[in-house]
């Protein structure tokens, strides 16, 4: 499914999103930057130690703190076919009255804000904090699309959710339906 958004187009698909031949893919990932389970674990791996590398030295940059949720830095892609990969953490769904829309739409947002200043013209998008942190994908849905929607009526970029089964597929799609 594709629709196009102001100056940018939208595209939902299911896939892996480590086999995306694109500028840079996002990583949903954990504080530390080191990789862990899930989408993070699966592009730390199919990535490289490269990743890895780079992430070492964005956490010696950050005086050895965590990267908090909302934020976003970027790495090269390693072994990936994606050029870069940009790492973005997601909040830890608290049953919504701890902001976490506002800082989900954030990692969105601070993602494209990033790829933005480095020139580049598409990126892809996992269903972030959906998985381990427990965000509820309905919801979760409704934010993404809304945070990239509202970027692509003013940029001009594609953006694509890689999406990894159909039951999250369906939520993303419902909301894709519902932007004007």
């Amino acid at each position: 499914m594709e629709k196009k958004i102001g100056r940018g187009t939208l595209r939902l698909k299911m896939g892996d999103i480590t086999k995306e031949e694109v500028d840079a893919i996002a990583n949903a990932a954990n504080s530390s930057l080191m990789g862990g389970g899930g989408v993070d674990g699966a592009i730390h791996r199919a990535g490289g130690r490269k990743i890895l590398e780079e992430c070492k030295e964005i956490v010696k940059e950050l005086s050895g703190r965590r990267l908090s949720p909302g934020d976003a830095v970027i790495t090269t892609g390693g072994n990936l076919r994606a050029k870069y990969v940009i790492h973005t953490v997601g909040p830890i769904w608290h049953g919504g009255d701890r902001r976490e829309d506002e800082t989900l739409g954030n990692c969105y947002t601070n993602s494209l804000e990033l790829g933005k200043k480095k020139g580049l013209s598409e990126i892809s998008f996992p269903s972030i904090s959906t998985g381990v942190y427990g965000y509820p994908v309905e919801l979760a849905s409704q934010v993404a699309i809304k945070a990239v929607a509202d970027f692509l009526r003013e940029n001009e970029m594609r953006v694509n959710f890689v999406l990894f089964d159909e039951r999250t597929f369906k939520a993303y799609r419902e909301a894709l339906e519902k932007i004007e």
